[in-house]
């Protein structure tokens, strides 16, 4: 399949624009078998708005999700939906939430979300229920099984110690390195929940899992991890078509472990580096991840981009779309059984790597 970004934008207009905006558009296509059942859908994950004062909220995160947005509403055939995929906000508050929220409605079609941890601990996600939707749930749409999940919680005697305040716990979770943070799961009840959820399909039926967290073990000191994974994979290992979908990370990552296919989406409001940057410890990023470039400093949306996903038969092809970049795309290759990196950024155009802070 032929794709391009001005392919789909076909607004007047739409081609003109130069910048990549942080879209997902994720295609599910069953290898010509029933045409009917092919379908669309957008991404868009971890829009961090964050709060000033009063009205005013960081410019650069909001304008990250502004842009999604704007450039989703050019996309032509219109996406079946839209996935949101955790971290709307920065601190969990209803102040930001409903910020994003605002920005949100904006965008022309349905739209589920999944929570992240920026969103959970300042209220342990009580306004989310309230206002957005549950903290886990399934849905199924044209044949495939889609699963929602919590990734983000942690041991109750660390959720529910005697903090100083609610913030005083979000803002501990919110940071990247973090000493004092606990790792994110999954939990006993979510995965009992899972197990009799999946036990309702053939093996045959394609699952698609929208986490925020990793459902792997990648790097622990930055919360790039997920305790319970095993657990989770376990499940998933009698589906011949099993793919995970994630954010969180903010940066390019793919991965293969027995029949499941794991892929990170980018951010809209920054990057982060790769753990392998952090060079007091080692870094379990899964060795078929070839980094993405870092950020250019001087390019306030550089390493932020947009990518859209065809899946066909239940392997996935994500296409990223980088500003001032060759685009890339990693693509599931039969004869490895893996995802391969199939067209690498020119790094001739851009500063190198960073190997230290």
């Amino acid at each position: 399949m032929s794709m391009n970004r001005r392919g789909f934008l076909k607004t007047t207009g739409a081609g003109l624009m130069a910048a990549a905006f942080p879209i997902s558009l994720v295609k599910l296509a069953f290898g010509g078998q029933d045409p009917s059942r092919d379908f669309t859908f957008g991404y868009i994950s971890d829009a961090h708005i964050q709060q000033i004062k009063g009205t005013q909220f960081v410019r650069n995160w909001d304008m990250g999700l502004i842009r999604a947005v704007r450039e989703a509403n050019l996309l032509s055939p219109r996406p079946d939906f839209f996935m949101f995929g955790g971290d709307l906000a920065q601190l969990g508050k209803k102040e930001e939430l409903d910020h994003g929220l605002e920005i949100m409605s904006s965008l022309r079609g349905k739209v589920r979300y999944v929570i992240g941890e920026h969103d959970y601990y300042l209220d342990l996600g009580q306004y989310w229920e309230d206002k957005i939707s549950p903290l886990y749930y399934s849905f199924d749409h044209k044949g495939v099984h889609f699963v929602v999940l919590n990734s983000i919680l942690t041991d109750d005697s660390w959720t529910h110690k005697k903090w100083p305040s609610p913030m005083d716990r979000m803002l501990a979770m919110a940071r990247l390195d973090n000493p004092n943070g606990s790792p994110f799961m999954v939990g006993d009840e979510q995965l009992a929940w899972l197990k009799k959820d999946l036990a309702k399909f053939d093996r045959n039926t394609p699952v698609v899992v929208f986490s925020h967290s990793p459902i792997q073990k990648i790097f622990k000191p930055w919360n790039f991890w997920t305790q319970d994974a095993e657990k989770v994979q376990a499940l998933l290992k009698p589906f011949e078509k099993s793919t995970v979908i994630y954010g969180h990370v903010h940066q390019i990552q793919y991965n293969q472990i027995g029949n499941i296919t794991f892929h990170a989406v980018m951010a809209t409001a920054w990057p982060w580096p790769y753990p392998e940057s952090y060079s007091q410890l080692a870094s379990c990023l899964p060795k078929i991840t070839v980094p993405m470039n870092r950020a250019d400093p001087f390019f306030e949306r550089d390493a932020t981009g947009w990518q859209f996903v065809d899946m066909q038969n239940g392997k996935t092809a994500m296409h990223y779309q980088l500003p001032d970049n060759k685009n890339r795309t990693v693509a599931f290759d039969a004869a490895t059984g893996k995802p391969q990196d199939v067209k690498y950024q020119d790094f001739s155009r851009r500063i190198p790597p960073q190997t230290h802070f």
